[in-house]
């Protein structure tokens, strides 16, 4: 009995100093949602216990080694297996699995929990970039805003390869899979203003670790104000537009303004210029040759490109926008000649 109680004083100092080790050192960034809060309290409790665990066993361990070292010429007695030992240490972490398994399904249920009135929101992910369409309102934007302490409701899909929706600060992610009907939900209620990093937490291709995407966090009042500008639409000639629809539709992942080789043909210098195709056949860069390629991005491939698959933003575009576009790039061609 002397040495059990010994044992549990250094299991206890251990899981004491473990804990509040593992607590102290910071493993989650800043917490920004009410989500956030139920899945750090549950973290919490899985390090506690990952902390007694890992005291259990060196603390017997360590014990074990000091006190019942075999001295000189010592025999042990010698015995196989111990039925009752074997039945409480597998009844234990089975009793523990099952708590855990009751706490998380608690915690899904409080970040599932559905706000009638909650901000409709669809996050659309490409190679290598991000669009967010405020379904309430009627805007696209390349950043995503979104009012404290008010849930947003955010449906994830993606126009080509598997992406996944993560801000580490919400601590919820969702995976954008492509296809119709492929959308997934994920439901964020901010509670601190500030600026965060939407991030790809998917692999996706070459550009995978630059798939970044603004969050800001604003006062209600101050979103509800954003939204009417927005609303609005971007004003200013054509080429401007189409400098705003080129960051909106996540153009500039693929496509550089300044010649800068990316894993499209770069729109510098591009409209009017002889382009040469992937079947060995060229073709003027003029705008039915542009209006197509947004449109159709394969029914004209540009040698060189033959790998690239561009996704099909074009076609989520309306004919303006298209057009918006064209006076942009032919905007660049028209700076370089100056």
């Amino acid at each position: 009995m002397k040495h059990f109680i010994l044992v549990a004083i250094l299991v206890a100092i251990l899981t004491v100093a473990v804990g509040t080790g593992l607590s102290a050192i910071g493993l989650m960034p800043e917490q920004a949602s009410l989500q956030s809060v139920f899945i750090d309290q549950l973290f919490q409790k899985h390090v506690w216990t990952i902390s007694f665990l890992f005291a259990l066993i060196i603390g017997f361990m360590l014990y074990s080694i000091v006190v019942f070292r075999r001295k000189e010429d010592e025999q042990g007695d010698h015995f196989e297996g111990n039925t009752p030992l074997e039945i409480v240490w597998t009844i234990i972490p089975l009793i523990t699995v099952l708590y855990f398994a009751y706490l998380g399904s608690q915690a899904l249920a409080e970040v599932r929990r559905a706000d009638p009135n909650a901000t409709n929101i669809t996050a659309v992910g490409q190679q290598w970039s991000w669009r967010f369409e405020y379904t309430d309102y009627g805007f696209i934007s390349d950043e995503l805003r979104l009012p404290v302490n008010r849930q947003s409701l955010i449906m994830t899909t993606s126009t080509d390869v598997i992406h996944s929706f993560w801000v580490p600060e919400f601590r919820v992610k969702q995976d954008a899979l492509p296809g119709d009907g492929m959308e997934r939900e994920l439901r964020i209620t901010p509670t601190k203003v500030g600026r965060y990093k939407v991030r790809c937490a998917e692999l996706c291709g070459t550009q995978h670790a630059y798939m970044l995407a603004d969050v800001i966090v604003m006062e209600p009042e101050a979103f509800d104000q954003w939204v009417q500008e927005q609303m609005q639409g971007p004003s200013g000639t054509p080429v401007e537009r189409g400098a705003e629809w080129y960051q909106q539709f996540g153009c500039a992942a693929c496509h550089s303004i300044d010649g800068t080789p990316r894993v499209g043909p770069s729109w510098k210098g591009l409209f009017g210029e002889e382009v040469t195709l992937a079947d060995g056949s060229t073709v003027i860069a003029d705008e039915a040759y542009l209006f197509e390629s947004i449109r159709d991005p394969q029914a004209k491939i540009v040698q060189g490109f033959e790998t690239v698959l561009m996704p099909p933003t074009g076609q989520s575009m309306t004919d303006e926008q298209v057009q918006d576009v064209i006076e942009f790039i032919k905007s660049l061609s028209e700076q370089e000649s100056d």
